[in-house]
This record gives C-alpha cells, sequence and structure tokens, in this order.
C-alpha cells in the first residue's frame, strides 16, 4: 500500500493563482473567481489589489452563502480542461461544477481502460457533474453515472454534449447512489471499474439519509458485489469528512486477497501558480489490478 500526493498543475484555462487567508483565488477562462477554503491557513502572495480583481468572490453571511459578481460575470461559461469541456457555473453551495484536482485521477483510469485491450464497463456513483464519467468514456468505456441530484445529471449531460461525447455509451441515472447499488446486486448486473465520491453528508431525491460514518464501510463492501469476475480498478475519493486516506484505502484490501493488484491512496492538491505552494483539495483511495 503506497502513499501517494497527487497534483494538479496550471492549465491553458485553469489556474489556482493565489491562495492564503482562508481562501483561494482561481481562474477558470477569462474569470476570476475567490472562494473560501479552510485548508489555506497561511499568508496569501498576492496583493490585496490582485484579488479585488476577482469577477465573484462567495461569502458566508450566518449560515447562508451568496456570490458577490461584478455585472459582467456570466452566470455560466465554457472552459477547457483536461481535455473536456465544463460549464462552469458559480453554485449557491460555492462549488463552480469543476473539480480540478481530479485530473490526474481521471487521467489514471484512462490510461487503464486504454490498455486493457477489451470492452470496459464503469460504474460512476456520486457522479456529480461527469468529470470522471466523461473520461471514462473518452478512453473508450461504457458509463452509468449515478447521482442523487437531477440538476447535477443535467449539467452532467450537458458537459458531454460539449466535450463531444453525446452519443458515447453513457447511462444517466438520478438516483439515490446505495439504492442504486442494492437495485443492481438484486438484478445481476457488474462493472469492471467503480468510482465513487460519497459525501460526508446527503440526501437522496426521495430523502434518503446518508452519513458517511454510518454508512461507508457497508456502502464499499455492497459495491464489490457488483465488480466482474475480471475487474480493472476501483477508485474512492473524499471530502470534508476529516479523514485520512488511509481510512478509505483500508476498505480496499479485501480487493487485494480475492484479485490481486495494489492499493494506492494519498492526497489530491492543486499547485499554486504564484509560489508552487500545494493546496490541499480532499483525499483517495483507489485499487488496479495488475
Amino acid at each position: 500500500m503506497e502513499r501517494f500526493v497527487l497534483t494538479t498543475k496550471s492549465s491553458s484555462d485553469y489556474e489556482l493563482l493565489d491562495s492564503g487567508g482562508e481562501e483561494k483565488l482561481e481562474r477558470y477562462g477569462g474569470a476570476l473567481l475567490t472562494r473560501p477554503d479552510p485548508q489555506a491557513l497561511w499568508s496569501k502572495h498576492l496583493s490585496e489589489a490582485e484579488w479585488a480583481k476577482s469577477d465573484g468572490r462567495f461569502v458566508r453571511e450566518g449560515g447562508e452563502g451568496r456570490w458577490n459578481v461584478k455585472a459582467e460575470l456570466p452566470k455560466e461559461w465554457q472552459i477547457s480542461f483536461g481535455g473536456l469541456q465544463f460549464f462552469i457555473r458559480p453554485t449557491s453551495f460555492k462549488h463552480t461544477g469543476l473539480f480540478p484536482e481530479q485530473l490526474p485521477n481521471w487521467e489514471w483510469g484512462r490510461e487503464l481502460i486504454k490498455n486493457a485491450n477489451r470492452p470496459i464497463s464503469v460504474l460512476n456513483l456520486f457522479g456529480y457533474t461527469g468529470g470522471a464519467s466523461l473520461a471514462a468514456a473518452q478512453a473508450g468505456s461504457s458509463v452509468v453515472h449515478v447521482d442523487a441530484s437531477k440538476t447535477a445529471v443535467a449539467w452532467a449531460r450537458q458537459n458531454a454534449e460539449a466535450s463531444g461525447l453525446g452519443d458515447k455509451p453513457i447511462r444517466w441515472i438520478v438516483e439515490d447512489a446505495l439504492t442504486f447499488v442494492k437495485r443492481e446486486i438484486k438484478r445481476g448486473n457488474k462493472y469492471d471499474a467503480i468510482i465513487m465520491d460519497p459525501p460526508a453528508f446527503g440526501h437522496g431525491p426521495k430523502d434518503e439519509l446518508w452519513k458517511i460514518e454510518e454508512d461507508f464501510v457497508a456502502f464499499v463492501e455492497l459495491c464489490t458485489q457488483l465488480l466482474s469476475d475480471n475487474p480493472l480498478f476501483v477508485l474512492v475519493n473524499g471530502y470534508a469528512a476529516g479523514y485520512s486516506s488511509f481510512a478509505f484505502a483500508y476498505n480496499l484490501d479485501a480487493l487485494n486477497k480475492k484479485f490481486g493488484g495494489k492499493v494506492e491512496h494519498g492526497d489530491l492538491t492543486i499547485e499554486e501558480k504564484t509560489t508552487g505552494r500545494l493546496l490541499p483539495c480532499g483525499i483517495f483511495a483507489r485499487w488496479q489490478r495488475i
């Protein structure tokens, strides 16, 4: 079991320009956005004048959050990232629809799918706006994309169309992930690869309750029942749950015992353009068959 730090660097349409004071300043295409980030527990490098050029800043007032935006900032715009196209929308819960730190995982999955030299089926649970689904489909796999949010699934489909993947074999499912997994087990369906990005807390479309501390271990065990006899990989991502990547990695040990292979885990980070500092953005654990 090896531990790594995966890092996303600046690209043509995305940059982490600066961070500090529990905030981050990012460029999405031609727009600069400022968002809260409790991991940025250090001083800013750029001047306040540079930060003031931001086109939108997310602020919290009590338990609510909102964007202060300049008049010229559109409600959505399109950028190129990781060989795909994404629509960026500043949302009421501070996200933009893109998690750039996931790029190394997309590239890892792409390579495994391309080198498999056989048809690969991928299940993406808690799939949100579809980055991992699109990367997998682009590499040649069939994909089942599951998310409890109808809005998120529609957004993912829009990204697929923009990326030229609208005709790829992607099934878009609006359903609670746990409910879907249990139904797939009963149906006898199998997948060669599973990706999941479980939240710390959430609700399904029928108000199903998810708490990672109560549901995660059993959920992973259920997901392993959906793996084919010749599985390729399993990837688990985590945000804001307060766990070490070891906590996720140990849940994949059973796959090593059953199929062989290796488990890797660690931190997801984005490299700051101005200083090269690495901003922690989440954790991951992944298993691949060798």
